[in-house]
């Protein structure tokens, strides 16, 4: 039997698991789950007679080696920070690899020795990235293979609250790794072209320049600029359009809100507060505004963000209780911390709760008539419980198809990679189909 070492059994292998043991019996599949936390890999093996359960820790060289020299396929679904050694080890011992990741500087400019070793290092096979590359390419690559022209290129994602369980003035709880929400647009500006102009926005004022999104049957919604939207023009051919821009997606009024956080400090990273641990969760947000012998704490946050009484915002900020006397209990924490402390009271998903991913794009083409045409394309998921959540299957199901072709020997390909050639994404969306991760598709004419 051929093994898989999956690496990793966090909250997005669920589906990546479930996938493989599912498909294992058919082409005869060994899948070994490696992770610290034992009992949580063994409680998604359940069991399974072709599933098996090792104890695993990703800084302890001879285990890397072992589980390498054990595989047929590495799936490494640990933190990206982690890939490189597992990466360089399966380079080092001629095996394909796969990441949901962003490809990093240290894995691209390990090309060369994967293809040299004849191993295919993919990446950026998860929802974004990897489905939004997929489907994006599908689209673009169909258009000019018709003789179009791409003008303008505009791509969101978003990972929030199903509606069914959306109960809060916020229309969000966290889906993924908490400390990515409240860290998101650190770092640099965001970057993108607009009508042929380069524009720049910086954090500061992020969440205050968004775009509108309208997605038939699932309302509106709000788009906030990704970082980088350039380093995906050559990427997906798009060198000579007018308009690129990828952003995340959340319901409207969210961005304004979180604005007040960027503006107080209270996302900041970069320092430790002193006595955090005794601090109250107003004390936190006092400790941002000026001093005044007499004026309270909600009264200085209004007069200093010129926040009317009246604002539907200040709703939001009492409900998640940032003015109560709730200790925060963390020790040295910085204010990034704190708040992602003060959030989690309220923005965890229920054991009931389901989350959703939405997915759209939207491209501007001339045919090949020369007649000017719009086309949005979207995808709607709902999870459907807390294992098998909408992000742990959009990020795991596209890594086990993938799999799966690579040992079918189906694909074939060499070096470090992404899923936007048509070997990758034809078949993987063709799949992913079944498991009711679809787009939907409009055209307009302009």
């Amino acid at each position: 039997m051929k093994q898989i070492s999956v690496l990793g059994a966090g909250r997005s292998s669920s589906s990546l698991i479930r996938y493989l043991l599912n498909e294992s019996e058919e082409n005869g599949w060994k899948v070994r789950v490696c992770d610290r936390d034992v009992e949580t890999a063994r409680a998604k093996v359940a069991n399974h007679k072709n599933g098996e359960v090792v104890e695993f820790d990703v800084f302890d060289e001879k285990e890397v080696t072992r589980e390498v020299e054990h595989a047929d396929l590495i799936v490494s679904m640990l933190p990206a920070r982690m890939h490189i050694h597992v990466i360089e080890e399966a380079i080092k011992q001629k095996k394909n690899i796969v990441t949901p990741s962003y490809i990093s500087p240290e894995v691209k400019a390990l090309d060369q020795a994967a293809k040299d070793a004849g191993v295919l290092v993919m990446n950026e096979l998860g929802v974004d990235p990897g489905i939004d590359h997929m489907s994006a390419m599908k689209l673009i690559e169909e258009i000019k293979s018709e003789g179009g022209k791409i003008l303008n290129f505009e791509s969101f994602t978003g990972g929030l609250v199903a509606p069914e369980s959306d109960n809060n003035p916020w229309n969000y709880k966290f889906t993924w790794n908490p400390r990515n929400v409240v860290v998101a647009g650190q770092g640099g500006a965001a970057k993108f072209i607009d009508n042929g102009q380069y524009k720049y926005i910086p954090y500061n004022k992020l969440f205050r320049r968004t775009e509108f999104i309208n997605i038939d049957g699932f309302g509106k919604f709000e788009g906030i600029a990704n970082r980088d939207s350039l380093k995906y023009q050559s990427v997906y051919g798009l060198e000579n359009v007018s308009t690129i821009f990828r952003g995340t997606l959340r319901r409207v009024g969210f961005a304004r809100a979180w604005d007040v956080f960027i503006q107080l400090g209270a996302t900041d990273d970069s320092y430790k507060m002193e006595n955090t641990e005794e601090m109250t969760y107003r004390g936190f947000i006092n400790s941002f505004l000026s001093y005044h012998p007499t004026d309270s704490v909600e009264l200085k946050l209004r007069h200093y963000l010129r926040i009317e009484q009246d604002d539907i915002l200040w709703e939001k900020l009492e409900w998640l209780g940032i003015f109560d006397t709730k200790k925060v209990g963390l020790k040295d924490a910085t204010p990034a911390q704190v708040l992602q402390k003060i959030l989690e009271d309220k923005w965890t998903l229920e054991p009931e709760d389901k989350d959703m991913i939405v997915m759209w794009h939207k491209l501007i083409y001339k045919n090949k008539a020369g007649e000017k045409k719009e086309v949005h394309s979207s995808m709607v998921s709902i999870g459907e419980d807390q294992t098998y959540t909408a992000m742990s299957n959009t990020v795991g199901l596209p890594v086990g198809i993938c799999c799966k072709l690579i040992l079918q020997g189906k694909i074939t390909t060499t070096g470090v990679d992404m899923p936007i050639s048509k070997v990758y994404y034809l078949p993987i969306l063709e799949e992913l189909k079944k498991f009711g991760i679809s787009f939907s598709e409009k055209e307009i004419n302009l």
